[in-house]
């Protein structure tokens, strides 16, 4: 049996990450998916992009302007010859880094030199949706909001595992971890911190790819910069309400966004890099899954975490950062106390995470695996892990090494 070959990243890029109804709300989903991409044929002009075996992107609402198949669409606009195929994964938050995954695998097994992997989602144009009729001349109807969470529940869900919302998850974890209200407004807070700092020292600036905003009149807007932060105290979080209920530890300060954003990486096998004269930034050396509790969903880092260390003989001792997504600070805190790691460990989210940056759902694990190989190249540091919880109960962790 033949070794798996190495899977290299080359490059990456994404959009800034905008607001819930901000900059980046009147750009189509698929227009939105294909910016990234063009940026990448762009900065790549050695490359015969008709040699690219597949465009493998994450998207988590497909209800609108991202179905059909938005990877096959994201391709087409974005420039890419006709012959390039691409196709549309869903694993929830979870989309965007197995879309990493499988592009990897697919070069490590021998099936591919060359691919692009990322994630799009645009919260702001998540569409509202409705089932048809279930008999003639029904006169009852129902109407879905598609931006987060559960929609056509199955009843036999609802009553095996419950139907919980995702803030209600996080506070289920608050409650089953112990996870105080303080502790998280603190984990919050260094989330802001850290990215503003990184923002002043111009860490994102070589991340990002400016967005052309088209106006009603004059010339387009340049949006650059990820417009999510927010400067506050933990005096400021602490007068927040919770989101689930008045006495609830889970507020708008604590958790991630609703956002929109999207995010491209490039991906090639030890021949392409050769015969593209690429430069070698990251292998990819695995990634892996785990299931939990639906309820509980954001302590899904820790099993797939653990698993995935396991199977590579790695200790977390032995990874110089860790870009864990920070759906919520409670699960987040949950799943680093799992892991043994202390609340402010520096090697996590050093640069800020999903509180500060926001969490476009399908693009969020790209932008992951992006960011922990952009700061294991700023640290000089070697082995990086990026993960993330995953709605419905699950996990997903990838580990990388810096070239």
């Amino acid at each position: 049996m033949s070794m798996p070959r190495t899977a290299w990243i080359v490059d990456g890029i994404r959009t800034p990450i905008g607001r819930y109804g901000g900059s980046l709300a009147t750009i189509r989903t698929d227009d939105l998916a294909a910016i990234p991409i063009r940026a990448l044929l762009q900065r790549q002009p050695k490359v015969d992009w008709a040699a690219l075996d597949d465009v493998l992107y994450g998207c988590a609402n497909q209800a609108g302007e991202d179905n059909r198949n938005v990877a096959r669409m994201a391709a087409l606009l974005a420039g890419l010859p006709d012959a390039v195929p691409g196709g549309t994964l869903n694993r929830l938050c979870g989309s965007g880094l197995d879309a990493v995954a499988t592009a990897a695998r697919a070069i490590a097994c021998g099936e591919a030199e060359l691919m692009i992997a990322g994630g799009v989602e645009s919260m702001s144009r998540a569409p509202f949706v409705m089932p048809k009729a279930e008999s003639a001349f029904s006169r009852s109807n129902a109407v879905y909001d598609t931006t987060i969470g559960w929609r056509f529940v199955n009843p036999k869900m609802k009553s095996q595992f419950g139907v919980d919302s995702m803030p209600e998850t996080a506070e289920n974890v608050a409650v089953e971890f112990k996870i105080a209200r303080a502790d998280q407004d603190a984990f919050a807070l260094r989330s802001q911190q850290r990215f503003a700092a990184a923002q002043a020292a111009g860490f994102f600036d070589d991340e990002t790819v400016a967005v052309s905003i088209p106006q009603g009149k004059g010339e387009p807007l340049s949006f650059k910069v990820d417009e999510h932060p927010r400067a506050t105290t933990l005096e400021q979080l602490g007068k927040l309400k919770g989101v689930v209920k008045p006495d609830g530890s889970v507020t708008a300060g604590n958790a991630s966004g609703v956002n929109d954003g999207s995010c491209a990486l490039l991906l090639a096998s030890e021949a392409a890099v050769k015969r593209f004269a690429l430069t070698p930034r990251a292998r990819v050396i695995g990634a892996a899954v785990a299931g939990v509790p639906p309820r509980i969903m954001g302590i899904g880092p820790a099993p797939a975490t653990t698993k995935l260390l396991a199977r590579l003989g790695w200790s977390l001792a032995e990874v110089d950062t860790i870009e864990l997504n920070e759906a919520f600070a409670a699960q987040g805190l949950a799943v680093t106390r799992q892991l043994a790691l202390a609340d402010d460990d520096p090697r996590v989210n050093p640069n800020g995470g999903a509180i500060a940056i926001g969490h476009p759902l399908g693009a969020s694990g790209a932008r992951l695996a992006l960011t922990a190989m952009r700061q294991l190249e700023r640290s000089g540091g070697r082995r990086g892990l990026a993960t993330m919880c995953i709605g419905v109960g699950q996990g997903i962790a990838l580990a990388l090494e810096r070239a």
